[in-house]
């Protein structure tokens, strides 16, 4: 998978919103009060702040994030259907080369979540002709976490598969994948922190754009290379591996293209040199680590689960595979809407506004539970036809169809328990949802894997079972939590 649950978390306008998931994201855009005393301060309601706070607002502003993330996505939908498609094997080697990439890259985002932050905040307070400086600080930063990030894994991950309990031959398969994931690191962190920034400027859709064209090179790129008659001595998930090595090239040319030739870039201080500005930098720095920190252990705790998966075998692999990429695109949606939550709140909680956080955050929950319960009727009456769309393997498939359905009860959590953190992000609670999901997904979802996968001999299953469970507990702690700020103010 290319993405993974509450990994993207995206600013939409220079109103601002959360600063990947999560992305996930510190997360908060929006210029409000550094002090959470600042919100226990006389309430000033206004019929401007109660007139943001309604469906239409909330619907507008999650589109476009959840149009750019999608594209992310359909990036790993496309590996994972085509590679899928070719072998079964291949696929598993590619979840096992993605695997660790996964937890360096959203932990990366999570790092460089201080350039939409900080470039929102540079807007609202008039000082636009500075968002220049604040991308130039974030593409060097990107620069450099691509290149450690990249020789790091380069080098240790290959060794890394062959010491967490997998068949050598899986080890020996993943090996390659992951070593060229790793090098492609750079550019999509690069590309990303062009995007974030756009994103703050209020032009989400440009990032959406650059986005989706990089799909369509990846598209081309794995219907050649994959089934091994491009003329290269490549094939399987190893070509698809250099596909996505080439788009997210061909996603930085895109993205720099459009900062670049945007008639407002020279303005805003995009081709100056920005001063040495030490503090500057490390407050870049010190914003995303929050952020990171709750990206790490959750993509962490769910790459854990690919490996659980590997102890099963091939065909265990590839079917946890397409669960974790149907429930990642499944995600998107409770994503946007978690943004768009994140920013209603943070509007409220700027005003000063109880009253309006508390009914932001209600109505975030209630649209996010109708939508994940709407997705999980369509994945319930549709699993085998899902499954058939990812593999022609007739093992895959019907463990597939039953890990799909089973998936349903987790689905809702899992929507809830991302609309819940930003809404606490938005009002300045950035630790307890890092905090919850350490709990969570390392504490509980870790050790109820082994128990009901290998202890209970569960196998996928019982992998699908440990993620309901935290997402059930992670659910009802943030939600708990929101309820209580709630209430206390």
């Amino acid at each position: 998978m290319q993405g993974s649950p509450d990994r993207y978390r995206a600013d939409v306008g220079g109103a601002g919103a959360i600063g990947q998931g999560g992305h996930p994201q510190a997360f908060l855009s929006v210029p409000l009060p550094l002090h959470r005393a600042a919100a226990r301060r006389t309430p000033t309601v206004t019929a401007a702040t109660h007139a943001q706070i309604r469906l239409s607002a909330l619907l507008g502003l999650a589109g476009p994030v959840v149009a750019s993330r999608l594209g992310i996505m359909a990036m790993g939908l496309v590996d994972t259907i085509v590679v899928g498609r070719y072998s079964a094997t291949e696929l598993g080697y590619h979840a096992l080369g993605w695997a660790p990439t996964m937890v360096v890259l959203t932990t990366s985002i999570g790092l460089l979540s201080g350039v939409q932050v900080l470039t929102s905040q540079a807007i609202g307070a008039g000082r636009a002709s500075e968002t220049g400086a604040v991308l130039r600080r974030g593409l060097t930063y990107a620069f450099w976490l691509g290149i450690a990030a990249g020789l790091l894994l380069t080098i240790a991950g290959p060794p890394l598969l062959h010491h967490v309990g997998l068949a050598p031959d899986l080890a020996d398969g993943a090996g390659p994948v992951l070593q060229i994931f790793a090098l492609s690191l750079l550019p999509i962190l690069v590309a990303d922190t062009g995007i974030f920034w756009l994103e703050a400027h209020g032009r989400p859709v440009r990032g959406a754009v650059c986005m989706w064209a990089a799909n369509i090179v990846n598209l081309v790129l794995n219907l050649w290379l994959v089934p091994g008659d491009s003329g290269f001595p490549v094939d399987g998930a190893v070509a698809s591996a250099w596909a996505t090595f080439i788009s997210r090239f061909a996603l930085l040319a895109f993205v720099a293209w459009v900062i670049l030739a945007w008639p407002e870039a020279r303005a805003l201080g995009v081709r100056a040199k920005p001063p040495r500005d030490a503090q500057a930098s490390a407050r870049l720095r010190r914003i995303g680590y929050a952020a990171s920190l709750s990206y790490f252990v959750e993509t962490a705790a769910f790459a854990s689960m690919s490996i659980v998966a590997g102890w099963f075998g091939a065909i265990s692999v590839a079917t946890w595979a397409i669960v974790l990429n149907v429930a990642a695109i499944i995600f998107m949606g409770p994503l946007g809407l978690a943004t768009s939550t994140g920013v209603l709140v943070g509007r409220a909680f700027g005003a000063h506004d109880r009253a309006g956080v508390r009914r932001a955050g209600l109505l975030g929950f209630g649209t996010t539970l109708a939508l994940t319960l709407g997705i999980c009727a369509v994945v319930a009456l549709g699993n085998e036809a899902i499954a058939s769309a990812y593999t022609r393997d007739p093992a895959v498939r019907a463990m597939t169809a039953a890990a799909l359905l089973l998936s349903c009860l987790f689905f809702v959590a899992d929507g809830l328990q991302v609309v819940g953190a930003q809404a606490l992000r938005a009002q300045n609670d950035i630790w307890v949802p890092a905090a919850t999901h350490f709990f969570s997904y390392i504490a509980v979802m870790i050790p109820c894997a082994y128990l009901f996968a290998v202890t209970m001999d569960g196998g996928v299953s019982g992998i699908v079972w440990a993620v309901i469970v935290a997402s059930l507990v992670s659910a009802g702690l943030l939600l708990g939590r929101f309820a209580w700020m709630v209430r206390r103010a």
